[in-house]
């Protein structure tokens, strides 16, 4: 039987096949060694010179020899060779040129991986672009998650701040009522004791102060359900961007001013501390262990402007000591 009435219709196309594949494989080779030469060339010429002289030598246009370089970069061995076995992976052995330079886009680490992952080779040009496409999308897609977890995370760490500042305030208020609350048990004494216009005085003034830092404590409670409310403001799908309102910023500016104000008032020499003492420097009636007391809530809370009352009571005695002695004589 004759040799050649033994080949089918299907051995052909294998052998078609055959042939395309080396083609393309001798086709990128080819590629990769115009590009190893044309890199080589740029390095000889003077700067600018480049283009006339593809134009001159070799009729490739500057955007065809930038191919054939990147080509060359990103896929050729270090090995000067002439068509075989010059590409840097074996994964790259079978792309088309065309397949090569579309892959471009992607970094060398990433590129090994897709086509590992994908059927590079049985793609068209305009499949593989797809795909490209496709995970660039899903890549960014990730990394733009990612990033949103991270901001995300930052503003809740804010928002956590921030309610631990409005808590350490409450606490702080609920402190001082304590002991203006004590404080007005003090007047109530010194009322007892005789001086009733002087008593009334400082429970006015110490029920005002209370009232204020009640109001304070409301202002805390509509801060937090302010930000409840508006707790982190998204502005894309990709970037989340925390942002407490100008409202509650406002708020709380105002009423950390006003709680700071506070807090000196009692530890001044105007505060309600004062008052008691000076209640009990009026009456002098029994009530030098008063006196003593209100020292120490002072000395508490601000050590200096203690030592400075000690040191009034000191000087009391010993004028009330001068003034006996004279009437004594």
């Amino acid at each position: 039987m004759n040799q050649v009435s033994l080949r089918t219709t299907e051995v052909i196309a294998i052998e078609i096949n055959s042939i395309k594949d080396q083609t393309k494989r001798i086709f990128l080779s080819a590629s990769i060694e115009i590009g190893r030469r044309l890199v080589e060339a740029k390095g000889m010429i003077q700067h600018g010179e480049f283009a006339i002289w593809l134009k001159d030598n070799v009729d490739y246009s500057q955007s065809t020899a930038n191919n054939l370089m990147r080509v060359f970069e990103e896929y050729g061995s270090d090995q000067l060779s002439l068509f075989g076995g010059d590409t840097k992976s074996q994964a790259y052995e079978n792309l088309s040129y065309s397949q090569a330079i579309a892959l471009l886009v992607l970094p060398g680490e990433e590129r090994e991986q897709f086509i590992g992952e994908t059927n590079v080779e049985e793609m068209s040009t305009r499949d593989l672009q797809a795909a490209i496409k496709e995970r660039q999308q899903a890549v960014k897609e990730k990394e733009d998650a990612e990033k949103a977890k991270v901001t995300a995370e930052k503003a809740a760490e804010k928002e956590r701040k921030i309610r631990e500042k409005l808590e350490t305030q409450q606490n702080d208020h609920e402190a001082i009522v304590q002991r203006l609350q004590k404080q007005v048990e003090e007047a109530q004494a010194a009322g007892d004791s005789g001086d009733e216009e002087a008593a009334e005085a400082l429970r006015e003034s110490l029920s005002k102060s209370e009232r204020q830092l009640i109001d304070s404590q409301d202002k805390i409670k509509q801060l937090e359900e302010a930000l409840k409310a508006k707790p982190v403001e998204v502005t894309t799908a990709t970037e989340i961007v925390y942002q407490t309102p100008d409202d509650v910023l406002a708020e709380l500016e105002a009423l950390k001013t006003e709680s700071e104000a506070l807090k000196k008032q009692v530890a001044s020499g105007t505060s309600e501390e004062t008052a008691v003492f000076k209640a009990h420097f009026k009456t002098l009636n029994d009530s030098f262990n008063n006196v003593l007391t209100a020292i120490d809530v002072v000395g508490k809370s601000d050590p200096e402007m203690g030592a400075k009352y000690k040191e009034a009571i000191g000087k009391l005695l010993e004028r009330m000591k001068g003034t006996l002695n004279v009437l004594l004589r």
